[in-house]
């Protein structure tokens, strides 16, 4: 049975697209089967990882709208290990077909459900609203990850996401937690970035990540050939934060196994 972690933040450019790729190519590099769920209709994951979404005929909106086994849609990556549930466009129009469909917020749980089993995790990548599809991979989802970037306004919004997960606790998925808030786009030199790591670390305390994702240039050079930072560079700090991220959620989840990859000595990048 996987675990099943939502990316989210309804605001756009704190790198969650990134934390789904590279945290699923990392889970799948430390040899954890893992699935990358595409939820977002601007289908970004699906791009970033080799595949156009103007050539998938099966997506998630496929499954979720005329209930098409997921097995049908899911693609292999270059990466061992990792398969992608793609998106396309379509999708933008799923949340208004789905209104007056019964259960209509635990439609992408039904569709994961029956792949469960396949894989140890499962990463959603959300898009930057809080829709029903939103909903849905919050309902559908253990535990979700909130990346804030460490810029000004980083914590803009953050009482909106966090009280519409509340309520997804409350209505819809009581054993939703959070696993985490991740610090992204660090930038060593801005006095800007170490104020809001001290900020958000303040605030939201033991729920912080240890793992910070840095700004590296090889980390925005991957999407553009269709492979995660890890393929792309391997010893790249892109690459090591996503690793080393990959491996706090293993140990904070007692799944640590013992293979050559998860003794490779850690880099403090």
């Amino acid at each position: 049975m996987s675990k099943i972690i939502a990316i989210a933040n309804q605001k756009g450019g704190v790198g969650k697209t990134t934390t789904s790729i590279n945290l699923a190519a990392s889970l799948a590099v430390l040899e954890y089967k893992t699935l990358l769920v595409d939820a977002d209709p601007q289908a970004n994951s699906t791009s970033g990882l080799g595949f156009d979404p103007r050539n998938v005929t099966q997506s998630i909106y496929e499954c979720i709208i005329n209930e098409t086994a997921p097995k049908q849609a899911i693609l292999h990556t270059e990466t061992p290990n990792l398969d992608l549930l793609p998106a396309h466009i379509d999708l933008v129009g799923a949340e208004i077909e789905m209104i007056n469909i019964p259960d209509r917020e635990y439609k992408m749980k039904k569709v994961l459900d029956t792949v469960r089993d396949d894989y140890d995790f499962i990463i959603i990548d959300c898009s930057p609203s809080l829709g029903l599809i939103t909903i849905n991979a919050l309902t559908a989802a253990n535990s979700v990850i909130i990346p804030v970037q460490c810029e000004y306004f980083a914590l803009e919004g953050l009482g909106k996401l966090l009280n519409t997960i509340k309520i997804v606790q409350t209505r819809l998925n009581t054993t939703l937690q959070i696993e985490g808030i991740l610090l992204t786009m660090y930038d060593v030199r801005l006095r800007l970035s170490n104020q809001v790591v001290e900020e958000v670390k303040n605030h939201f305390q033991d729920l912080v990540f240890e793992t910070i994702i840095q700004r590296n240039t090889r980390l925005s050079e991957a999407p553009s050939f269709g492979v995660s930072v890890i393929m792309h560079d391997a010893s790249s700090k892109g690459a090591i934060n996503y690793l080393n991220l990959a491996r706090e959620i293993v140990k904070k989840n007692n799944l640590v196994r013992e293979n050559p990859v998860n003794n490779i000595e850690k880099s403090e990048a």
